[in-house]
């Protein structure tokens, strides 16, 4: 155990760690420069396309006469969770700097959590070989975010320069792992992915004792039991060994086809001798963002269903349950960490998967206090209690009625938003617009402040991050944690088309902008959804009130055409009878809302 060291490298987004991990990889030799390419252990093909890595990564290295357990991080705020389930499975951490940029918000949320793990921090400055950068200055804003002036390496980990010296002060300042050799067998289960060939392969990093193959495993957690069929470590191609010791990180497979029974945070041990209690697992987590996806085919349900079993495996951040839809049918809803962490699911699951799927506008959960009453539907009275009255309801499609309606609260959260002082005013400005609650302003340096505000989480699932990225010309940079909910003014919008409410296009929004929000919607859907052999009325409805309405007029023939002169009767005639036709047609027609219609709901405020 004195020749391991596990480290994890954490950072803002484009930063440079997966350049940096890409660096180390070739400086111990893991792979051979003929084999080496850019994003080495972003194997999966949407990282790859978008330059951002999304799922965190584990590598074995052997370097001089120690081991390295390297875990290379996502550095996007929806990926935080991927961060902090990482940062367990070490002793240490690179908090890696770009010094053209200077420190962000992410840069800060990821340092103060290395702190409070009690991880030792290693500052490293990136990119010194740019002609901009300044990593001296970068260098003091790292001092004042950990409160204590730790030297920082310089590297560049595009040319690998600075790379050699600062394995050696890994090696130096990561302590050796805690354990014991000589224990029972327990190991912290913190990531997995299904084959379909081998079953479920586990990511474990050994406390104390350890395991091989031929041995009964026991996951504690799930009280389930599997001979282990083989382990070894990620090198980066898995590598077979022949056992997994304390202090150190590998893989296990055990048959394991049922995938419900592999839980992250789990403890892994040994059936014959087991340990008498779990390691502490992860924080429950608990999604803010909700969307429902749904299968455009109705007969691809059941796929839809193993394909979010299989990928809830390998990101266990996202959760899931059944629900149905009066106009889409049966799908999910699914709760997220973010809007970025939505399109990723949902693009994996049709990449991975072959599906054809749409998702609706994403929402956050409420706590709602109403008065119940025995009309109230099934779905109504089943909802998850919060406590003093108050129920938690995540679909806008299932509010109680607005008159029955006592108080509703939102979720705020506490938003740090880093950005050169130009720019301040501004994203200021944007705050307030959202309904931001003013806490404190810190100057970083002499050019770069951090904003402190409370607002609510609504409003940052509608273009927030856009509106921030073209305000401040991309150089703003936000991360966020939940606080308390509020009570606020908010309301059900639910949109009729042809009289009928659509479930899937209703959505909460505060009641001062529940007008502007409903007319844009109107007149978006009327653009999107386009004529039909009958009249049609789009309308918003905000407490039993219509609030916007736009009508999409029939589509009619020239039934007069063919009469060239004569009396006015008969042309009046022909139209009565066309008006009739189309009254009857008006009174049995139904409208097919197109899937643009769903996706527009995003896109209300651009």
């Amino acid at each position: 155990m004195k020749k391991i060291r596990n480290f994890s490298i954490v950072a803002h987004i484009d930063h440079g760690k997966t350049t940096l991990s890409d660096r180390i990889l070739e400086d111990t030799g893991a792979v051979p420069k003929r084999k080496m390419q850019a994003q080495l252990l972003d194997g999966m093909e949407l990282e790859r396309e978008r330059g951002i890595t999304i799922k965190a990564k584990a590598v074995r290295l052997k370097y001089k006469d120690y081991i390295l357990n390297l875990i290379d991080t996502p550095g996007h705020v929806d990926f935080s969770y991927e961060v902090a389930r990482s940062l367990r499975a070490c002793e240490g951490v690179l908090l890696l700097v770009d010094a053209s940029q200077g420190v962000e918000a992410q840069t800060v949320a990821h340092a103060h959590l290395a702190q409070s793990l009690g991880l030792k921090v290693i500052p490293v400055m990136n990119k010194v070989d740019l002609s901009q950068s300044d990593a001296d200055i970068a260098e003091e804003q790292i001092w004042e975010v950990l409160k204590d002036p730790i030297s920082a390496e310089r590297v560049s980990a595009k040319t690998g320069a600075g790379v050699d010296k600062l394995l050696q002060r890994i090696i130096d300042d990561i302590p050796q792992p805690q354990g014991s050799p000589a224990g029972k067998a327990r190991g912290l289960i913190f990531d997995s992915f299904y084959d379909p060939f081998r079953g479920v392969i586990i990511y474990v990093r050994m406390i104390d004792g350890k395991i091989k193959a031929g041995q009964t495993l026991k996951l504690l957690g799930a009280n389930f039991s599997s001979k282990i069929e083989e382990v070894g470590f990620m090198t980066p191609t898995m590598e077979k060994g022949a056992a997994i010791s304390s202090g150190e990180v590998g893989y296990v497979v055990a048959g394991i086809k049922d995938i419900r029974q592999v839980q992250v945070g789990d403890t892994i041990t040994l059936a014959d001798d087991p340990a008498a209690a779990p390691l502490p697992g992860y924080q429950q987590i608990k999604p803010m963002v909700f969307a429902s996806i749904f299968p455009i085919e109705s007969t691809e349900y059941p796929l839809l269903r193993t394909a979010l079993e299989k990928l809830n495996l390998s990101d266990s951040s996202f959760t899931y349950q059944s629900e149905t839809s009066k106009a889409l049918g049966f799908g999910f809803r699914l709760g997220f960490m973010g809007l970025l962490h939505i399109e990723i699911v949902k693009e994996r699951l049709e990449r991975e998967f072959g599906l054809s799927l749409i998702a609706t506008s994403p929402n956050v959960i409420y706590q709602v206090k109403f008065t119940a009453r025995k009309s109230h539907p099934q779905e109504l009275h089943a909802l998850a209690d919060v406590g003093d009255g108050y129920k938690w309801i995540d679909n806008p499609a299932n509010f109680p009625p607005y008159g029955d309606i006592i108080d509703i609260r939102e979720p705020t959260i506490k938003i740090n938003i880093v950005t050169p002082i130009v720019y301040m005013d501004a994203v200021m400005t944007l705050l307030k617009d959202k309904r931001g609650v003013y806490i404190s302003l810190e100057h970083l340096s002499a050019s770069r402040v951090m904003i402190n505000y409370y607002m609510p989480m609504a409003e940052m699932v509608i273009d927030f991050y856009n509106k921030l990225k073209s305000i401040s010309k991309g150089y703003a940079s936000f991360d966020y944690e939940i606080d308390l909910y509020r009570s606020a003014d908010v309301v059900l919008m639910e949109i009729l088309i042809h009289g009928t409410p659509v479930d899937a296009l209703s959505i909460i929004t505060h009641k001062d902008r529940a007008q502007s929000r409903g007319r844009a919607l109107c007149e978006k859907l009327k653009e999107l959804i386009g004529r039909q052999q009958f009249e049609v009325a789009i309308q918003a409805r905000v407490d039993g009130k219509i609030i916007a309405r736009e009508t999409i007029p029939a589509f009619r023939k020239d039934v007069i055409a063919k009469c060239y002169g004569g009396d006015i009767t008969r042309k009046r005639k022909l139209l009565e009878k066309q008006k009739e036709g189309k009254s009857r047609m008006k009174s049995i027609g139904r409208v097919d809302i197109p899937q643009e219609a769903f996706v527009a709901m995003l896109k209300i405020e651009e």
